[in-house]
């Protein structure tokens, strides 16, 4: 695995040339990317969601495309069109903005519903459909979107379907001081996105795919993911639970995980290390447990705490 822990430290210095104090943030992205899932960015405007998604594509080395969401988006404004050519009496494929590697949705709860559902295909299929004719997206593809949790108006809560088509989701939180102090120093007149360096590109992206499938998992942990994810779906908290889907989401993160800290196999810490970002926007509170002022984290933290860990010898791990 060293070629992948090689890209990652050189994806991680590049990045944080622009982006202060979010190292574990960097990492849980690049882990799905390397695991060729989306994620969901959900914080506060002025965090440096925008930015992070833009300086992470300069370093990636591959394609990019921002579409910034409004109530006025139209679906064809995402996929694309056929529009007529009176020059040639032709009817012409216009390909939208989707059509790359990175796709960054700026504001992605500001568009209505109809718009939303039109990143739906090509978030689970990798193509798109106009006009009845299917096209392949770029390999790799991967979107990136931001939504602001506070603010309520002109804003479409996205549907259960789509947000567990998120691998992810993350929160930047606001920085410590120190922290803050350095953003000053170094990006308080301008973003220097001209210190960051391409280090990858796609061809290499996929061959660290292929690396990371082949990293070892053994049925311990199998069981312990699927052991995790079964108890949110009965848990009395809960009125929606994880699907299979998030066990797939665990299953592939942990791989990746393990990968990029140079291990040919995973163990039960690189599940648990995931558990919360990859669970927590795919279940549902009831309204007991509203009332009760839980929340989705605490319910997840303490099912990890009461869920069996495998014991732990190396021998059971390394290999299927």
């Amino acid at each position: 695995m060293e070629t992948v822990v090689y890209y990652t430290e050189l994806l991680e210095r590049e990045t944080e040339k622009i982006i202060v104090g979010k190292r574990r943030q960097i990492d849980l992205i690049l882990m799905t990317i390397f695991a060729g899932g989306h994620v969901l960015l959900n914080d506060l405007p002025g965090s440096g969601k925008t930015t992070l998604v833009k300086t992470l594509s300069l370093a990636l080395g591959c394609g990019f495309k921002r579409l910034q969401f409004t109530p006025d988006l139209l679906p064809s404004d995402i996929v694309g069109m056929t529009v007529f050519n009176q020059k040639t009496s032709e009817f012409e494929l216009i390909k939208g903005p989707v059509h790359t590697n990175l796709l960054l949705a700026d504001e992605i709860n500001r568009a209505i519903p109809r718009t939303q559902s039109a990143l739906l295909e090509a978030m689970e299929e990798g193509q798109t459909t106009i006009d009845g004719k299917s096209l392949k997206l770029p390999e790799p593809f991967l979107v990136m979107a931001t939504q602001n949790p506070v603010e309520q108006e002109s804003t479409f809560m996205l549907p259960a379907a789509q947000m567990d088509r998120f691998f992810v989701c993350l929160s930047l939180g606001y920085p410590e001081a120190e922290e803050e102090m350095r953003i000053l120093e170094h990006l308080g007149s301008r973003t220097p996105y001209e210190e960051v360096n391409g280090v990858t590109d796609p061809e290499i992206l996929m061959e660290l795919r292929k690396e990371i499938a082949a990293v070892a998992i053994s049925e311990y942990c199998s069981r312990y993911i699927v052991d995790l994810v079964q108890r949110t779906r009965t848990s009395p908290w809960f009125k929606q639970g994880g699907s299979p889907r998030a066990s797939r989401c665990l299953y592939q993160g942990s791989k990746a995980l393990a990968a990029m800290r140079g291990r040919t196999y995973v163990v039960p810490e690189d599940i648990k290390d995931i558990w919360q970002p990859v669970m927590e926007h795919r279940v549902s509170l009831t309204g007991d447990a509203r009332f009760q002022k839980k929340t989705a984290e605490g319910i997840l933290q303490e099912i990890l705490e009461k869920t069996p860990v495998p014991p732990y010898k190396k021998e059971l791990f390394h290999g299927r």
